[in-house]
């Protein structure tokens, strides 16, 4: 089986059950998305490949930990050797970090908002890079809305001050402002990823209440200005109720306009509980027109330094899953 359908078929079930030994540094905890709340999840490598799975104890998906890392996935009968990432902050490679946890909007697929959230201050975030420092190569920020939109992008502006002290290359994905691209770019991030969430107009009216769509259009307009091509990202979540031509359709015009997309599979948790994973099948299907879209577009993923695409645990990834 190759590495492209096995990983679809993982990202199909979502989740796997870990055995053997103990694996504890090998637990990766979310604070922010769909994920936050959650027992944790590991990162599954398999030469250069790799594949976010959720723990998950009734998963049909098990995980043996033989120790120090060591790791064998048993999936449909088959045995598959590989190894267990070590996450920086939330994934390998990368302090990714959630400034805010708690989030004032309610969209549907997430569960920040039944949470208890707290922001972290400008000390706890220094603290927690240089917790990692020495095995990470990015730092990746994102964040809830505490008070405002307008507030919140201050305070991750404010924190993005700090944090250049480590020499890093910075991602950022917050809910903007239209003066979000400016602010970011001045401060010297590297790359920035705001999500259109749903393929069209209506779904994310119907899954992010009291957000607003075309500012995320215009925003990403304002990014690849100022950013170029290759370093502007937007997640679009699959299985939300978008046909696959409405999908191609999203996909075409972010790549058409210099952005990567980061098609993200839904996990069904909050307001989406009890509707399916997207299908193995759907998953390839897609993968190969966002790959033909990339092409199209000249876009190259390989040369992302942060935040999701880099580390393509959660999605197939044209550049990076084959």
């Amino acid at each position: 089986m190759q590495w492209e359908e096995l990983k679809a078929r993982l990202l199909e079930a979502g989740s796997a059950r870990l055995s053997g030994e103990p694996a504890d540094d090998f637990i990766a905890k979310s604070t922010a998305g769909p994920g936050a709340g959650g027992k944790g999840a590991v990162f599954f490598a398999m030469g250069n490949h790799r594949v976010k799975l959720v723990i998950n104890p009734a998963s049909p998906v098990e995980i043996a930990h033989r120790g120090g890392g060591v790791a064998d996935l048993y999936f449909e009968d088959r045995q598959i050797p590989g190894r267990l990432l070590q996450p920086g902050l939330h994934c390998p490679d990368q302090a990714f970090i959630t400034v805010t946890e708690g989030c004032i909007f309610s969209c549907r697929y997430c569960t920040v908002p039944r949470l208890p959230g707290k922001r972290k201050i400008v000390e706890e975030i220094m603290d927690l890079v240089e917790s990692v420092r020495h095995h990470i190569s990015a730092i990746s920020l994102t964040s809830g809305v505490q008070g405002s939109i307008e507030e919140e992008e201050a305070y991750v502006c404010e924190v993005i001050g700090h944090l250049k002290f480590f020499g890093l290359p910075i991602g950022v994905s917050i809910y903007p402002t239209d003066q979000a691209p400016d602010k970011l770019h001045a401060l010297g991030v590297a790359e920035v990823k705001f999500n259109i969430e749903a393929a069209t107009p209506e779904l994310f009216a119907e899954m992010c209440p009291g957000l607003d769509y075309d500012r995320l259009w215009r925003v990403l307009d304002r990014s690849m200005e100022l950013f170029g091509k290759g370093r502007v990202f937007s997640n679009v979540i699959i299985g939300l109720g978008e046909t696959d031509a409405e999908m191609e359709a999203c996909i075409n015009r972010l790549t058409s306009q210099g952005v990567i997309p980061v098609l993200r599979p839904l996990n069904p948790v909050a307001g989406c509980a009890g509707r399916p994973r997207p299908s193995a099948q759907r998953l390839r299907h897609l993968f190969a027109l966002h790959r033909q879209a990339l092409v199209r577009g000249g876009l190259d993923t390989a040369g992302a330094l942060t935040m999701c695409t880099a580390c393509a645990g959660c999605d197939l990834v044209p550049g990076r899953d084959e």
